[in-house]
């Protein structure tokens, strides 16, 4: 028994030692031995600790070079450990603070990316952040083409305004079902005006159409009809239309 606690003391010890050695062995006086001693912190993920010593990087080196590349690594940290909220107001800060900063491409994509990544599973809850999100996907597409990051964020992009389309396409269906045609109208309308080619057309012209047509308005409805026959004439919703509609 004695001998297990002598050797659970000397690997207490041992690893205090480490510890202190590790951290004695930069020279945190300089901005490259503090900024290589957050990077070595961050490299072991103990992410608190390292986003503390960047944060001594930028407070206590602020002319250095290694002050905005602190700013930059403490964004990246909250990014990494997915708490997108905080990556979100850090790229939006140094976004703000550095518009010319070589990696700009990259740092409007990450910011778009952690709206994107607040985004919930089902479009049933708040999506407001989608918004955000292809706003700054956007500004990647225009002001970078070429980046490397261009193809992802068309990707991404894609996928937002299709959970923003289904989720119009929802509200129109709950209100189309419960016999509020007008209501439904607006809504079916605002996904062919704002949202098309996401694969939601066909559906969504015929939801209009029969809403117009059962709200009275006739006229609008066959119109809806007719470019449903002309766009999608083998679909399923056009098949429908003729058996209900007409």
């Amino acid at each position: 028994m004695a001998f297990f606690r002598l050797y659970g003391l000397l690997l207490l010890v041992f690893a205090l030692f480490v510890g202190c050695t590790s951290a004695e062995k930069y020279d945190t006086s300089t901005p490259e031995g503090a900024f290589k001693q957050a990077e070595a912190l961050e490299k072991d993920e103990l992410y608190e600790e390292a986003i503390e010593k960047f944060s001594d990087v930028k407070n206590k080196f602020p002319y250095s070079k290694l002050a905005t590349e602190a700013e930059l690594r403490i964004a990246d940290i909250h990014y990494k450990r997915e708490a997108f909220i905080e990556a979100q107001s850090a790229y939006q800060l140094f976004k703000e603070f550095h518009p010319k900063h070589p990696k700009s491409d990259y740092v409007t994509f990450r910011l778009a990316m952690s709206y994107f990544n607040q985004l919930p599973s089902t479009i049933d809850r708040d999506l407001s952040v989608a918004e955000k999100a292809i706003l700054y996907f956007d500004e990647v597409l225009s002001s970078y083409p070429n980046s490397e990051y261009a193809a992802e964020a068309r990707e991404k992009k894609y996928k937002a305004l299709k959970m923003l389309a289904e989720k119009e396409m929802y509200i129109a269906d709950f209100y189309a079902k419960r016999g509020m045609y007008d209501s439904a109208l607006g809504r079916y309308e605002t996904v062919l005006k704002r949202y098309p080619n996401l694969g939601l057309d066909a559906a969504a012209l015929y939801g209009a159409a029969k809403s117009a047509i059962k709200s009275g308005e006739r006229e609008r409805g066959q119109q809806y009809l007719k470019n449903l026959y002309a766009l999608y004439p083998d679909s399923e919703e056009a098949r429908r239309a003729k058996s209900e509609l007409e």
